[in-house]
């Protein structure tokens, strides 16, 4: 696994990754290729053998106090194989450093391997948009972490892998 910034060069492997994951309901090339040079955020890609089999994106303008988890998806070859988390801390990890103390994200409703993730990462469930996802009619979950102490208690678990403790 090796995760990186995402450049323009990785837009055409993104869309295909993003038509393949999220059929109905994919980002348009034009959005996603705007988020790419954004100043607010940051995409990462997963490589493996020099091919993308994941990306992900946080908004997390500087010095403002929340963060949006814009997305994340994966090859369906590599799902389940702890790389969903490891693109997650690395963009929790990013806005902790832009300043965020609290961090959202929005997740379909029959996604439950995705909720389950976030859950375990310490994001509640804080309201639902009806019928969000189109054309599926799929209702989108709103979560919500804090950022501070999600990073506090990621300190504190280094600091035992370490054997400092």
């Amino acid at each position: 696994m090796t995760l990186r910034t995402a450049t323009p060069d990785d837009l055409d492997a993104i869309m295909a990754l993003e038509r393949s994951s999220f059929p109905t309901d994919a980002w348009s090339e034009a959005m996603m290729a705007a988020e790419l040079v954004s100043p607010h955020g940051r995409y990462l890609v997963d490589e493996e053998a020099g091919f993308l089999v994941g990306y992900g994106g946080v908004r997390a303008v500087e010095r403002a106090d929340d963060a949006d988890i814009q997305t994340i998806a994966l090859a369906e070859q590599v799902r389940g194989r702890g790389r969903g988390r490891t693109l997650l801390r690395a963009l929790l990890a990013f806005a902790r450093e832009r300043g965020a103390r609290e961090t959202f994200l929005e997740v379909r409703a029959d996604n439950p391997v995705a909720q389950a993730l976030y859950v375990s990462e310490g994001f509640v469930e804080i309201a639902r948009r009806p019928r969000y996802y189109q054309p599926d009619d799929v209702d989108a979950i709103i979560m919500q972490l804090d950022l501070v102490g999600w990073a506090a208690a990621h300190a504190a678990d280094e600091v035992d892998k370490a054997g400092w403790c």
